[in-house]
Parts: C-alpha cells; sequence; structure tokens
C-alpha cells in the first residue's frame, strides 16, 4: 500500500514574479513533512515534458506559481488534462481574478463595492483631463492583469500621467486607472471550494519610504508592518470578512483566496482577489492562518486536501 502522499510542486515560470515563485516553493519544499509526501520540483519554464511525462504518479499539485503563465488559468488548464489535482482556482475563477477589469465588472455585479475607475486599450486615444475630471487626483495607473504591484503607479499630477501610461503598457495591452482611496489597507483570506472559511484580517503598513504596497514593500523584510488581526471595529471586521467570502464566490474561486481591500471610515472598497497567494516568510496569508491556530505546515495540509477534494467531490 502506498504510504506517501506524490506530490508536484511547482515554482518558477517565466513570469515577472519568478523571484518570489521561486522563493515560496523553497519554503513550501522545506515545510511539507517528508513523512507523508514525496516532493517533486517543476519549474514550468524547463520542466513541462517531465511534468508530462511523470503524470500518472502524481497525486497532486502544488502550483506555487504567481503572474502570467502561472496565476492565469494556463497552467491549471495542463493540471485538469493530465487528471492531477491542485490546491487553487480552476481556468477559469484563475483567469478571471488575473484579469483586475474583468475581476471589477463581476464584483459588481454581485454588489460588492470597487473605486471608481476607467479602462483603456493599447493605441486608444486617452483625454488626461477627463480621466482627472473623474476620478480626480491622485490616481492609481497599473496594468489590466498581473500582481506583485509590477508596473503600477500612483499619479499625483497631470504632468507624471503619461509616464505611468507607459509604464503599465509596457507590460499589458489595457491598463486600469482607478481613484486613489486614502485608509487603511486589509487584506482578506478565505479556505475552502464549497464551505467557506474567513481567516482574521491583516492590516498592511508600509514604510514611509513607499507609496504604496509596492514589490519592494511586499518582499523586502523590514519594508512594512502587517498586523493580525487588522485594528478595525468590530462590525468592520465582519464586513471586510464577508466581502473577501463574497469576492472568492463571484470569481469562481476554489482552494483559497486573498483579497486586498481598503477601508476608509466605514466604507470598504474591494481591490483585487489572489488566486494563489504568496507563499513566503513575509506573505500575509500564512500569518493570518498562524493567527488562526494554524501553523505553515497545517496549512500546506488543508490546501493539499482542499485540491483533492476538489478533484473528487
Amino acid at each position: 500500500m502506498k504510504q506517501k502522499i506524490t506530490v508536484a510542486l511547482l515554482s518558477g515560470g517565466t513570469s515577472t514574479e519568478r523571484d518570489v515563485s521561486l522563493s515560496g516553493g523553497n519554503q513550501v519544499c522545506r515545510a511539507l513533512s517528508s513523512d507523508k509526501y514525496d516532493v517533486r520540483r517543476y519549474d514550468p519554464a524547463t520542466d513541462i515534458p517531465r511534468l508530462i511525462e511523470d503524470a500518472s504518479s502524481i497525486d497532486v499539485a502544488l502550483i506555487i506559481l504567481h503572474g502570467t503563465g502561472g496565476e492565469d488559468g494556463t497552467v491549471q488548464g495542463l493540471l485538469d488534462l493530465l487528471k492531477i489535482p491542485y490546491q487553487c482556482s480552476g481556468p477559469m475563477g484563475s483567469a478571471i481574478a488575473m484579469n483586475k477589469l474583468a475581476s471589477k465588472r463581476l464584483y459588481l455585479q454581485a454588489g460588492i463595492p470597487v473605486p471608481s475607475h476607467m479602462s483603456f486599450n493599447t493605441g486608444e486615444n486617452i483625454d488626461i483631463d477627463c480621466c482627472i475630471e473623474r476620478l480626480g487626483l491622485p490616481i492609481v495607473v497599473k496594468p489590466a492583469s498581473g500582481g506583485s504591484s509590477i508596473g503600477m503607479s500612483i499619479v499625483r499630477s497631470k504632468d507624471s500621467l503619461r509616464q505611468a501610461f507607459d509604464k503599465a503598457f509596457a507590460l499589458d495591452d489595457t491598463i486600469l486607472l482607478e481613484e486613489y482611496i486614502a485608509g487603511t489597507e486589509i487584506t482578506g483570506a478565505v479556505l475552502g471550494n464549497i464551505d467557506l472559511k474567513t481567516l482574521p484580517l491583516v492590516e498592511i503598513i508600509p514604510e514611509k519610504n513607499h507609496d504604496f504596497f509596492d514589490y519592494e514593500a511586499k518582499y523586502k523584510k523590514g519594508e512594512t508592518r502587517e498586523i493580525c488581526p487588522a485594528r478595525i471595529s468590530a462590525a468592520l471586521t465582519e464586513k471586510a470578512r464577508n466581502l473577501a467570502a463574497k469576492a472568492h464566490e463571484a470569481l469562481f474561486c476554489k482552494g483559497y483566496s486573498r483579497t486586498d481591500m481598503i477601508v476608509r471610515n466605514e466604507d470598504i472598497y474591494v481591490l483585487e482577489t489572489n488566486t494563489i497567494p504568496g507563499m513566503t516568510s513575509e506573505s500575509l496569508l500564512p500569518l493570518a492562518a498562524k493567527t488562526a491556530g494554524m501553523n505553515f505546515e497545517e496549512l500546506l495540509d488543508r490546501l493539499i486536501t482542499l485540491g483533492m477534494e476538489k478533484h473528487h467531490p
């Protein structure tokens, strides 16, 4: 009788978030119990043929990938074809959550509040005065797809907008402009496929040298204070946790997700949902799980179980 579960651990890939993915994969690999799991590592940048060859002997995959080619549903579709279960959302939920514009449309349809926004495609004429009139200043500019705040800017003057557009368009054919909402940034994690469990909220406070929770603030130790549970009222906490679960359902997420939000006075605005939250020592989901009484190893056990349940309902 087979004693261990064979886990395909996917990390690396070809996106701009490759280094974060490799770091997370290394930490996940160290945390997985060798008594329970036979872990095999695959880097989609080079190892797809080997993954396909090994598919029949793999019980479950842990996808620790971020950005294009990992979080956008493409790897998930391949694993579905290979009949390998995995811990995160399927191709549809992954693709939707990866596209911030598609996400906003589904949020709004589900009654989830979002910041006012506009979108533009490559080659489209952008009337800067119209953007400022509608959204005010500052304006948040970001690529429609992607993660880790790469390509994102907070623009405080009209003269800087074109530069921000170019920066975002360098990464995507569609860019998103959002009303800047000053407030308390929080994130809410959800575990589950059908029966959802929300974890304690994390409050995010980047150091003053960061204009927002940018790439360096996310991944460089000491650049951000993360407080869990978040220091907001019980009523706002309940509202935010409910919104995280609602966002998870609206985007057809499975397994787990983490939704970023801004609290301004008594209002909460949903920004985006991550279908494969970071798994480094500085990451927010492990902190929320720890606050809920679940250590990193137990969190991974739970994700593997959810992945296998999703594949075999």
